[in-house]
């Protein structure tokens, strides 16, 4: 393993991360003056669906394949196209449930019901989401960057141009009709990538590589499996927020255009804000899981600690800065990037809280690297429990949205000092 290879992918990722974030920034701000504050609330209250749904349909895959392909052990063609049969099979359940239960979650359970047509849009586009997600594990796990960075690139702006050309349209059929291609618009941006990959994949594919084989499939299932779980686990807690949010605000007397406006400030504006500083911390964990997975599977453990401790560094190189602005300056970057000065108190508070947030992913992608899904499951499990009950309760006080924002700050505490002692604690009993 090339010593610089760690730093060579963070870089790259970083430059790519950086580019694609500038290009997010302009898609939100598009949405934002496109659909208003009130679309982007309906939007927001689809998200959490959205996200547990993309969840369910890869079922940790990328993360697998990443894995079972940096430690080189077996034929990767064969794992790719094991894994892409299964999570196609697994897609036509979950999307045929999707459009069953449609009527139900916008009405029932969002209290929404221009929700619904966004969440039929989002059963079209999660086969895409999943092949695209299946073919960035394998190049993570081979550690070339590159056509990850590549394809988020043209994502992004194949959707801005989607959604400059065709949101005009559908909203003068309706703003639910708007939201609903928001949504729509990943197929285009997941087929780009698909495209791309698929040029850059091994052209020699035999038979025996597409024929189903049971130990690719149990070795596949027994990584994503617990690896999925952690992140299943806090897609299912996302996706109860806005539910229970409703549920009781409406209870205790708050109006329905309220919660609306809120959770669209506070989950439109407010988070992507504060999370802007993630495309760094994410890129380093992507970067981090095959250098940790390879050198923990090699008994170097020394050298995993090393490059765990880089990744937090690097982490919080960027996330204190950027804590700064947000506790003392947030309506500079909130007017310069969404043209309001709405969520500044929201801002303050959990700007400080976001710091532990940072360092979280590098964190859990060295957790998964080392064979400790179950644990990272675990924590994130507990810290989920705990943001329900705590939101459920905070929710009776009539505080707003501010019983949102008290749990999401103790999930984040909760499950980063997990973590942190997870890592410690094996890094320690494993020393060399």
């Amino acid at each position: 393993m090339k010593k610089n290879k760690f730093v060579t992918s963070t870089i790259i990722l970083i430059i790519g991360g950086l580019v694609t974030k500038i290009l997010s920034m302009f898609i939100r701000i598009i949405m934002t003056r496109y659909v208003g504050s009130y679309g982007i609330g309906i939007y927001m209250l689809l998200v959490p669906t959205f996200s547990l749904l993309i969840s369910l349909c890869t079922l940790g895959m990328p993360t697998a394949i990443s894995k079972l392909v940096s430690e080189d052990k077996k034929n990767n063609k064969k794992i790719v196209l094991n894994a892409s049969t299964l999570i196609l099979l697994i897609d036509i359940i979950i999307i045929t449930l999707v459009y069953i239960s449609s009527n139900f979650i916008a009405n029932n359970l969002l209290h929404e019901p221009k929700t619904y047509y966004g969440i039929l849009a989002m059963g079209i586009v999660l086969p895409f989401i999943s092949i695209s997600s299946i073919l960035r594990g394998y190049f993570f796990g081979k550690q070339r960057m590159l056509p990850h960075v590549i394809t988020n690139i043209v994502e992004d702006i194949v959707r801005l141009i989607s959604i400059v050309l065709f949101v005009p349209f559908c909203l003068s059929k309706g703003i639910e009709f708007a939201v609903a291609f928001l949504i729509l618009s990943n197929v285009f941006s997941e087929l780009s990538s698909i495209i791309i990959f698929l040029i850059l994949l091994p052209k020699k594919i035999n038979k025996n590589d597409i024929k189903p084989n049971k130990s690719y499939i149990k070795d596949i299932l027994d990584i994503s499996l617990p690896s999925t779980g952690s992140r299943l686990i806090g897609n299912i807690g996302s996706f109860f927020e806005p539910i229970i949010l409703t549920f009781v605000l409406l209870k205790v007397g708050y109006s329905n255009e309220f919660i609306v406006n809120e959770y669209g400030i506070l989950n439109g504006f407010v988070m992507p804000l504060i999370l802007l500083p993630s495309f760094f911390t994410m890129a380093i964990s992507q970067a981090l899981l095959p250098v940790v997975s390879k050198g923990y599977s090699n008994n170097n453990k020394r050298y995993v600690s090393k490059k765990i401790r880089q990744a937090i560094f690097f982490s919080l190189l960027i996330g204190i800065p950027c804590t700064l602005i947000f506790i003392f300056i947030p309506d500079i970057p909130l007017k310069l990037i969404y043209d309001t000065n709405l969520g500044i108190p929201y801002i303050k508070v959990l700007s400080i809280v976001c710091l532990l947030h940072y360092i979280q992913a590098p964190l859990t992608s060295s957790l998964q690297a080392m064979g400790l899904a179950r644990c990272a499951m675990r924590g994130t499990l507990i810290g989920m429990i705990l943001r329900t009950i705590t939101l459920f309760l905070l929710s009776f006080l009539k505080i707003g949205l501010w019983g949102l924002v008290i749990s999401t700050s103790i999930n984040i505490i909760y499950v980063t000092v997990h973590h942190i002692i997870a890592v410690k604690k094996t890094l320690k009993n494993s020393r060399n």
